[in-house]
Order: structure tokens, then sequence, then C-alpha cells
């Protein structure tokens, strides 16, 4: 096995970071990004197997420790008796989006690709997912405060499902406009707020 240089791995890495996000994942070139390293794209075969597998070495650890926290955010609300949950469901999630926010902020440059140069990789689907887990813990939310009509309302999944999706496309949109982090707070406080109306508009409205 040849000997691998010692920094040409962090170098590929920070190179394909700028190629990525100057021209997308698409558009991409390995054998630019070799040569801006100082090495081959015979070794960024052979460190990363391909350019997925190099786009994926620098946003997978990222997407990772954000689901985590996502689901540690989700599982510690959960958690609280049905009475707590109902009535700080909203104060908790504006505190949580804090968190996700933070989170976003200290690692910018891999949001900037999951959202805007992920095309063509199994990570275009981010979003999706986080909605998939947004809907999941939605309907437990609900069964644990006894919204039991859930299943009655029409096409009610596809429907949290959407809502979660504009959701979270909104709060990136922090990332895409390159806001500043105090900004971003600002913006996504009231967008906490606007959806936050609409949820308890839609299940729980005022008799």
């Amino acid at each position: 096995m040849a000997k691998q240089i010692e920094g040409v791995y962090d170098a590929v890495l920070a190179c394909a970071k700028e190629e990525f996000l100057d021209k997308g994942y698409q558009e991409a070139s390995l054998r630019t990004i070799a040569q801006k390293a100082g090495t081959s794209t015979g070794s960024i075969y052979t460190r990363f197997g391909d350019k997925e597998g190099l786009f994926e070495a620098i946003v997978q650890p990222v997407v990772s420790g954000f689901m985590v926290l996502v689901c540690e955010i989700q599982e510690t609300f959960h958690g609280f008796d049905s009475e707590t949950q109902r009535q700080q469901v909203n104060q908790y999630s504006f505190s949580g989006m804090e968190r996700a926010l933070d989170y976003m902020y200290a690692h910018f440059d891999a949001f900037c690709l999951l959202l805007d140069s992920a095309h063509g990789t199994r990570f275009q689907n981010f979003v999706d997912e986080l909605a998939q887990v947004e809907v999941e813990y939605t309907y437990k939310f609900l069964e644990t405060v006894g919204w039991s009509d859930v299943n009655e309302l029409p096409s009610a999944k596809e429907l949290m499902h959407i809502v979660s999706t504009g959701y979270f496309e909104g709060v990136f949109e922090v990332i895409r406009h390159r806001m500043d982090r105090e900004t971003a707070g600002k913006y996504v406080e009231q967008l906490e707020r606007y959806h936050a109306a609409g949820f308890d508009a839609l299940f729980f409205p005022k008799k």
C-alpha cells in the first residue's frame, strides 16, 4: 500500500469544500480539486472512493450531529408530562430552534453545501428527512395531549409533511441569504410565531 502523504487529506477537504461551494456538486471538478490540493485525482479516489464520497466526508459529520441534536431536543420534550407539553410546546420549540441555529452557524459552510450544492447526492433529500422526523414527533405530541382525531383529518400526514417541509425551508433561508446570526435569530423567531399560530388554529382552535 502506498504511503499517504501527511496533510493531503485535509488539503483535499479544504479545496473540495471551496470547489463545491463555488460550482455545486455536479459541476465540481476532481481534477481542479486535486491540482489545488497539490495531489492527483488518483489519490482522491484512494482516500474517498469517488466525488460523492468526497462530498460526504465534508457534510456527513455535520448532518449526523444535527440529526442527533434535533432528536435530542424532541426526545427531551416528549419526556415531559402531557400538561407540560401542552403548555410549553411553543416556548420549547423556540428555545430548541435557538440551539439548532447555533449549530447551523457553527457549521455554516457545510449547511451552505447541504442546501445549495447537494443536488445529485444522497444529501439532496436532507430537508425531506428532517420533515419526516418532525411529522413523527408531531404525531407523538398530539397523541400525548389527547388529540385523538388527527387521523380523521383529510390527508393529515401529507399535510403535516408539507407544513414541516415549508417550515424547515423557511428556517434555512437564513443560510441561503447569508444572514448574520443575530439577524437570523430575529427572522426565525417571527417564523416560529407564524407557524405556531397556524398549528394552533388547525389543531387547537379557540371555541
